[in-house]
C-alpha cells in the first residue's frame, strides 16, 4: 500500500510556475517536469511533456509490460514520445519556440520501484533515516564530478550548476536513465525538481522524511522549508511512502 502527497509552487523569487506535477494513482506513475530556465515557454514544455506521458500510459497499459525489461522497453518509448511533441512545439516559430524540461517519473509495481529521468530533476530513496539520490544529474557540473576535476561539495557552489546536457524538446532524440530497486515498508520515495535541493541538503530532506508520517504534510513541509531558505527557484515534490 502506498501513501502519496505533492505539492508544487513558485517560490519566492519567480513571477510565475514552468514546473509540472502529475499523478496517476491507479497506475502507480508519477511525474515532476521542469521547464528549463533561459527558454521560452518552461510552463508550457513542463506540461506538455507530463501530459504526453500520461497520455501515452492511458493508450498503452502499464500491464501489458510484464517484465523488467519491456518495462524499459515502454518508458523508453514513453519518453521518446513525450520528446518529440515538446521538440514539434519548440521547433514552432511563436511564444514557445526553444522550450525544453527536464522529466523524472517513478512508476511502482509491487515490491519494485522503476525511475527514469531526463535532466536534472531528482530521484531519491529515504531508507531507514538515510537518503540515497537514485538518478544523476545530466548536467555540465556533474560531468565534471563524475571525471574527478571537482568535488560534489564544489559542485554545490558553482554558477553553471543549473546548465543541463539533456531534456525533452531540447534535440529530436534524448536518451533518459533507467534505473530499478526493491522497496520496503518504511520506504519513502522522493521525486523532486532542482527548486527543492537546491535549497535542502540531501540530509534534511531525509530529517523531514522521517519525521513526517502523512505524505500531503512531508510535501508541504519540504516546499516551505525550500521557501524559508530563500526558494530562488520554482519548487516541487511527489513524496510516495511504501506502507
Amino acid at each position: 500500500m502506498l501513501s502519496v502527497g505533492f505539492k508544487t509552487d513558485k517560490g519566492m523569487c519567480r513571477s510565475h510556475n514552468e514546473d509540472a506535477v502529475f499523478v496517476l494513482p491507479d497506475q502507480q506513475l508519477y511525474i515532476v517536469a521542469d521547464g528549463v530556465g533561459g527558454h521560452n515557454a518552461g510552463d508550457v514544455a513542463s506540461r506538455l511533456a507530463v501530459e504526453s506521458i500520461a497520455a501515452y500510459v492511458k493508450k498503452n497499459p502499464l500491464s501489458l509490460a510484464v517484465d523488467p525489461g519491456q518495462l524499459k522497453d515502454f518508458f523508453m518509448s514513453c519518453i521518446s514520445f513525450a520528446n518529440e511533441r515538446v521538440f514539434a512545439g519548440a521547433a514552432t516559430p511563436g511564444d514557445s519556440q526553444g522550450m525544453a524540461t527536464t522529466c523524472v517519473l517513478c512508476y511502482i509495481r509491487g515490491d519494485q520501484a522503476y525511475v527514469v529521468n531526463v535532466g536534472d530533476s531528482r530521484a531519491y530513496l529515504v531508507r531507514d533515516g538515510r537518503i540515497g539520490q537514485v538518478t544523476e544529474d545530466h548536467s555540465c557540473v556533474q560531468e565534471l564530478v563524475n571525471s574527478g576535476l571537482i568535488s560534489e561539495e564544489e559542485a554545490m557552489n558553482r554558477p553553471d550548476r543549473n546548465m543541463i546536457t539533456r531534456a525533452l524538446g531540447g534535440a529530436s532524440s534524448v536518451q533518459p536513465d533507467f534505473f530499478s530497486f526493491q522497496l520496503y515498508a518504511g520506504d519513502t520515495v522522493v521525486l523532486c525538481s532542482d527548486g527543492l535541493y537546491g535549497e535542502l541538503s540531501s540530509q534534511r530532506i531525509a530529517e523531514l522524511c522521517t519525521r513526517y508520517k502523512t505524505m500531503h504534510r512531508l510535501s508541504r513541509q519540504l516546499v516551505d522549508e525550500a521557501n524559508g531558505n530563500g526558494g530562488k527557484d520554482n519548487i516541487s515534490v511527489v513524496c510516495i511512502r511504501v506502507q
